[in-house]
């Protein structure tokens, strides 16, 4: 079978999970497919053919994404199947199936209509990219869900695409990658002190992954507990002044709060996560969350907000703890307040007892092991292309 896999991210440039996903699933399909071509956006880069978002010049984010799809669907060779990853990439997907006449499959990592606060971001490109996205599900022959809970997403969303058509295939982790790592270097050097509790944020600075939350309820942890946040630059201004000016506060009523504002090395992560008490997730939207994988498998316990695909990565009183979120309630300020009050109270709960929070990262490494094998999970996305060739014959019968 000839797959092409068409993607913004791919390393080493990546800042999200799809990046992740994708540059951990590709060498695994090349053990199982005759060839895997990938077509990425970006800079050039070693095993992926790149193109820019740079057309037309200085128009909408949205529309430069349009030109490099176009682009990347010119360049695909020959192929069997083309998978496409978010919607950067599903215009492509959809062009490249319509041209070739071959079966596409899109990947669900989130979904347009769930996170409506991207136009914040995107501006009219919002209704862009939500256009693309319903119109790569209406074509696709297979549509993937990061998690069971994503089935029911994908049908309130989208609900022309039939359950036959959409499969669970979950996001996973190289427990050789992310494994404990003894030395101290790093995170030594980011001024934490090893002896005292540390709660670990890592992601980006936007609403859906609720690092205000996680700020506002930093205020009631215990106060030798420190906290260091990975984050990396906010989506727009607006979340910028908001979370700076939550952090000021922070940094106002208590001591040991470390921003680290560079996106550091994965091997680097991986070392500030070995030595970090418990990680912190407090995600208002979640379809998976790799990120919560990464800190498994590095023996730490997650406290993490009960959306989406979480709990069924985070085992809760097993692997972490998990606290109840309703976006539904998300502008009800009492209801956001006991969230964060709740959240505070379960990460203070693991803060204070070391050998249950440790009991919990082994559980949770081992988990990592048993049920995310990034060669499992490449079976299984083969399997699901064979469905899709079948899906894609059975239309034009």
């Amino acid at each position: 079978m000839r797959v092409s896999i068409l993607t913004r991210e791919y390393p080493p440039h990546i800042y999200g999970g799809a990046g992740v996903h994708v540059g951990q699933l590709v060498p695994q399909l090349r053990k199982f497919c005759e060839s895997v071509d990938v077509q990425c956006m970006g800079e050039p880069r070693e095993g992926a053919t790149a193109h820019a978002e740079s057309y037309p010049e200085g128009a909408n984010g949205a529309l430069r994404t349009l030109g490099a799809d176009v682009s990347m669907a010119a360049a695909v060779p020959e192929v069997d199947v083309v998978h496409a990853h978010t919607w950067y990439a599903q215009f492509a997907g959809i062009i490249t199936g319509r041209l070739q006449d071959i079966p596409t499959v899109v990947t669900a990592h989130s979904l347009e209509p769930d996170r409506p606060w991207k136009v914040e971001q995107l501006g009219g490109g919002y209704r862009v990219s939500s256009w693309i996205e319903k119109t790569a599900y209406a074509e696709a022959d297979a549509v993937i869900a990061v998690s069971a809970a994503m089935i029911k997403n994908i049908q309130d969303a989208y609900p022309f695409v039939e359950r036959e058509r959409i499969h669970v295939v979950k996001n996973g982790i190289d427990p050789d990658e992310f494994c404990p790592d003894p030395a101290t270097d790093v995170i030594s050097g980011l001024g934490v002190d090893l002896t005292k509790p540390i709660v670990t944020f890592v992601g980006r600075i936007t609403r859906q992954k609720g690092l205000i939350h996680l700020v506002r309820a930093a205020r009631a942890f215990d106060p030798d507990t420190q906290v260091l946040l990975l984050a990396g630059a906010p989506d727009t201004p607006e979340i910028a002044a908001e979370f700076d000016g939550a952090f000021a506060e922070l940094n106002k009523s208590r001591s040991g709060v470390t921003w680290v504002q560079e996106m550091l090395p994965r091997a680097a992560v991986r070392q500030v996560l070995t030595h970090s008490t418990l990680f912190a997730c407090p995600s208002i939207y979640e379809p998976l969350g790799i990120v919560n994988l990464e800190a498994m498998a590095c023996e730490i316990p997650v406290v993490a907000s009960a959306v989406g695909g979480i709990p069924e990565v985070v085992v809760d009183g097993e692997t972490g703890l998990l606290v109840p979120y309703d976006p539904a309630k998300a502008s009800d300020a009492a209801y956001i307040a006991d969230f964060e009050a709740e959240f505070a109270a379960k990460v203070n709960e693991l803060t204070r007892d070391r050998e249950r929070a440790r009991a919990m990262g082994l559980a949770g490494r081992q988990r990592c092991i048993d049920e995310f094998s990034w060669e499992k999970i490449a079976q299984e996305t083969v399997a699901v292309y064979q469905a899709a060739i079948a899906h894609h014959e059975a239309k034009k019968a």
